[in-house]
């Protein structure tokens, strides 16, 4: 699996501290992280919360992260925005009890994690069980496993609900404000990551036309 990380401009200085431990915890279960910054709160491309959801549906529906780690300061601004956008179901995550039910039982493709409510001493700790229990496990195997089948037959019908009520990438990029879009994939290594693994030829070449 490959995971993307995202931080928005008000935790942009913990990024390479989340990275080391995401890369390190994501490494034992045989995934790898690409980092798609902000590097540092002094970037030249400011991501805000809102930007991340539309990134991380961008990488998601392009297939170029099969998961998103992002959050913000309380990880509730990171899940709503993300949650906006299509191809994207995010869970708010604390710590590693979250995580692993979130997995198990929900199934998603991205977690947004609060860098700055509650992330005092002992942070990385927290940090990284969330990241080990997130991992522990393949997604989806159910929480209690007995209740395995009803849990998958409710994220279906979830991901149903989501494809007629979210309209295609492709037209939302088109309509979209085309300057916000293009702040958004400006990131100093966003081309070098994303289009060698996009999957999908009409979202790079239109995020190409740029």
């Amino acid at each position: 699996m490959k995971i993307a990380l995202i931080n928005e401009n008000s935790q942009a200085a913990k990024n390479a501290q989340i990275y080391e431990i995401l890369k390190e915890e994501a490494a034992k279960a045989g995934h790898s992280v690409d980092n798609y910054g902000m590097y540092s709160a002094e970037d030249d491309v400011q991501l805000t919360y809102v930007k991340n959801g539309l990134l991380a549906c961008i990488l998601l529906s392009s297939g170029a992260a099969d998961f998103v780690v992002t959050g913000c300061g309380t990880g509730q601004g990171a899940m709503l925005a993300c949650n906006s956008f299509p191809n994207v179901l995010c869970g708010h995550i604390t710590n590693g009890l979250d995580a692993y039910l979130f997995g198990q039982v929900n199934d998603g493709n991205c977690i947004a994690i609060p860098f700055a409510q509650g992330f005092g001493w002992g942070a990385e700790i927290n940090l990284r069980d969330t990241f080990a229990k997130l991992f522990q496990e393949p997604f989806g195997g159910g929480y209690p496993k007995e209740r395995r089948e009803p849990e998958q037959r409710n994220k279906k019908i979830l991901d149903d609900v989501k494809k007629i009520t979210h309209r295609p990438l492709l037209e939302i990029l088109n309509q979209i404000d085309q300057t916000f879009l293009k702040e958004t994939i400006s990131g100093k290594q966003f081309a070098e990551l994303f289009y060698p693994n996009c999957k999908d030829a009409q979202i790079a070449a239109y995020l190409k036309a740029l």
